[in-house]
């Protein structure tokens, strides 16, 4: 039986000392430092985005998992967990090499623990990536991969935190193929993580064809069409806003949503929205400017799906 596309269960993060992060900056070119709020204001405003977002979530039937960032060691980017795991149908949770010395401290241990012994899922496995950091190679979990979960394709757009090697690797200790590729912004710099320009939920993909390399931007958009989904197709600008940072979820009821901030949904065509509830669902959003500009990235890096399997089934 195929892997399901989405879960109703999700990690999530809630921020002790978050900030714009200087060790991301220098490959993260959706980041905008520089803000001119205190500390104390910055957090304060991240605080309450994330529990804006945590409550929407919840209020439209998802079970969202929060757990609390620890003030020591400073982690100014836990807020966004899927970057360092993910966690599979069949059991597998995946711990992944991070590019930023201070992101490599936001792997915590204690929380697919408490998943595994107080939420009720089960760990049957892990697959632990992170020694490719000693290699100077990554691959930033769910940011740098897109999941095709039920085909089991992992598309991958190749930038200094996302490596070929480490792919492979992933590859094969997972049992995904993979469809890797080059893609740049409207400057040329590489996109930092693939999951800003694509988008994969049950019956919908939505991908920025634009900023994918012109000998690969067929090959890529015939892999999506070939699993059957429908297609939504983002400018470049749409991708630079972060319109293309959203997540399939389910309720606990079995409907779909798609979650996005609401910068992201404000770029959107009324074609495009409508597009994305027919195949996707409702969508749910929420405003999130400070975690958007500061940490560059958007509703869907905030989330770790959690698809393990629950105890007793």
């Amino acid at each position: 039986m195929p892997d399901a596309q989405s879960t109703s269960h999700v990690l999530m993060i809630r921020p002790v000392r978050f900030a714009g992060n200087e060790q991301t900056a220098v490959s993260n070119r959706f980041q905008r430092l520089g803000a001119t709020s205190s500390t104390a204001a910055i957090q304060a405003a991240a605080f309450a985005e994330f529990d804006a977002l945590a409550n929407a979530l919840q209020a439209a039937g998802v079970d969202v998992h929060i757990f609390e960032d620890t003030p020591e060691p400073h982690t100014p980017d836990s807020i966004f967990p899927n970057n360092w795991v993910s966690f599979h149908a069949d059991g597998t949770v995946v711990l992944y090499p991070m590019r930023a010395l201070n992101r490599r401290l936001e792997r915590r241990l204690d929380l697919i623990e408490a998943l595994d012994l107080q939420r009720g899922f089960h760990v049957l496995r892990t697959v632990d990536l992170t020694h490719r950091e000693e290699e100077e190679k990554f691959l930033e979990g769910t940011g740098s991969l897109v999941l095709d979960r039920v085909n089991r394709v992992a598309y991958a757009c190749l930038s200094p935190r996302t490596d070929m090697d480490v792919l492979g690797e992933f590859a094969q200790r997972v049992d995904y193929d993979i469809v890797a590729f080059d893609a740049f912004d409207s400057s040329g710099a590489p996109i930092y993580h693939t999951n800003v320009l694509m988008s994969v939920g049950t019956g919908f993909a939505a991908v920025c064809t634009e900023c994918i390399e012109p000998q690969r931007r067929e090959a890529v958009l015939g892999m999506l069409k070939a699993s059957g989904r429908n297609i939504v197709l983002l400018s470049m600008e749409q991708m630079q806003g972060f319109a293309g940072n959203m997540l399939e979820l389910r309720t606990r009821s079995g409907e779909h949503v798609i979650a996005m901030s609401e910068a992201a949904r404000s770029l959107l065509d009324p074609s495009q929205l409508a597009m994305l509830e027919h195949a996707g669902g409702r969508i749910v959003s929420t405003a999130i400017p400070t975690i958007e500009t500061l940490g560059g990235g958007s509703v869907r890096c905030m989330m770790a799906e959690v698809h393990l399997p629950r105890r007793g089934r």
